[in-house]
């Protein structure tokens, strides 16, 4: 799953300075040295890319060409190995995993990596996977792994106690609009005071967010945090917490994850990944339903690349490798071992998705609806460089109003000031 458990990317100048400057760097630790014997690549990732078995599958095949996997638990732990050795100018493997929100600092200084493009991979990923990989120059820096498309994840033993439709379609009909969505929220608050309509006001604004085109920067990467948009979000966010349609609870927590058990709330924003969540942290609870719907349009929460660094001694073979394991074909298999929904066009009508129901989500057709969802992601976020810390302050601007600290407009001045502190 590619969620916010791998922690968010946070910039300082000094890491932008340690990226550059790398591309002359040469001779990463993880070549074989010689000349006899087969390849020896290394790829770097966190969390679970569904990799294992695909890994077996190649070197198994490529006796010439063997791959080791290097695995730690999170983004954060695998962010901070990247720029250590980046300075250091070697200790790099082949091929790097990359968190989506990262991308943007990655493409600032992609002389460090490899360009990647490859005519005969044209049309391979969908059009803004594909975007947000490749850097002002039209270099390709990074192939797409997964990505987060979002639908309504819904509990319909609740709906039918407010007196709400359960059939999916209806539910749909429902909550097309964030305005939409906000009144059902303040209809079934009535109905069932106890519970709440959203599990998290920091969830809610993340997902509002990812349909805004340019939420904290310009497209020059100027910051720009007073816009309408982002106000606009803001607003919502807290006037409805206010209202009592939030949990106000900081996902994540041990008191999010409570709530599922004891009927806490009634909707959230679940992107793919976070269908493995609910599942689990709902275990035994009976009810939840998966909706082919998400307010505004389409949304995509998550997701990652792999680059290759100009480090590798090997980047021909790096490269051969990163484009198969991001075919089609096995992001299916990846998807089939963890989850981790596929980027790549061809595979979203593969009977592996097609055919995919969760009886957990009342037997829902989640990968014909994942798909859906994917298909329906018209806008990607402008993210630059100061994007994780920026939304890192905004999240804390409405925590700050959910937990009594401040009010709104308290709390958003703190907010402007955070960020302009910046720099």
């Amino acid at each position: 799953m590619h969620n916010f458990r791998r922690g968010r990317l946070a910039l300082s100048a000094l890491v932008v300075l340690t990226l550059a400057g790398t591309a002359a760097a040469c001779g990463g630790d993880d070549g074989d040295g010689g000349s006899s014997g087969p390849i020896a690549l290394t790829i770097a990732t966190f969390n679970e890319f569904g990799y294992e078995g695909l890994i077996a599958e190649w070197n198994a095949a490529h006796p010439d060409i063997q791959v080791t996997q290097k695995k730690v638990g999170t983004w954060d732990d695998a962010k901070d190995n990247l720029y250590t050795k980046l300075a250091a100018g070697s200790g790099l493997s082949d091929i790097e995993a990359i968190e989506g929100d990262a991308m943007p600092a990655i493409l600032a200084e992609s002389d460090a990596f490899d360009d990647l493009s490859d005519p005969a991979l044209d049309g391979r990923w969908l059009d803004w996977k594909a975007a947000a990989g490749t850097d002002a120059d039209g270099r390709l820096i990074g192939y797409g792994t997964d990505i987060g498309p979002e639908g309504i994840c819904y509990r319909s033993d609740l709906f039918k106690k407010a007196g709400l439709p359960t059939d999916r379609a209806e539910v749909a009909s429902l909550l097309g609009t964030w305005d939409g969505y906000f009144a059902t929220g303040e209809e079934f608050i009535k109905k069932v005071p106890q519970t709440a309509w959203y599990d998290s006001s920091t969830g809610v604004a993340q997902a509002m967010l990812n349909q805004v085109a340019y939420p904290f920067e310009n497209s020059d990467g100027s910051v720009n945090v007073e816009n309408a948009d982002l106000q606009s979000v803001y607003e919502a966010v807290t006037s409805n917490a206010k209202k009592g349609l939030s949990t106000r609870l900081s996902q994540w927590s041990d008191d999010w994850a409570a709530a599922f058990q004891n009927n806490g709330f009634a909707t959230m924003a679940c992107p793919g990944w976070m269908l493995g969540v609910v599942e689990g942290d709902a275990e035994g609870v009976k009810g939840w339903d998966f909706a082919d719907v998400f307010p505004g349009g389409g949304g995509n929460w998550g997701g990652s690349f792999l680059v290759v660094p100009e480090q590798s001694e090997h980047p021909a073979e790096a490269k051969e490798f990163a484009a198969w394991i991001t075919a089609p074909e096995q992001q299916i298999k990846a998807y089939q071992a963890k989850g981790t929904f596929p980027s790549q066009v061809d595979a979203l009508d593969d009977p592996a998705l097609t055919e995919d129901v969760r009886a957990f989500f009342n037997n829902a057709p989640v990968g014909t609806i994942l798909a859906s969802r994917a298909a329906a992601v018209t806008v990607q976020p402008f993210k630059g460089p100061k994007y994780s810390d920026i939304l890192q302050a905004f999240q804390a601007a409405i925590t700050r109003v959910d937990d009594g600290s401040n009010d709104a407009a308290d709390s958003w001045a703190t907010f402007l000031s955070d960020v302009a502190q910046l720099g």
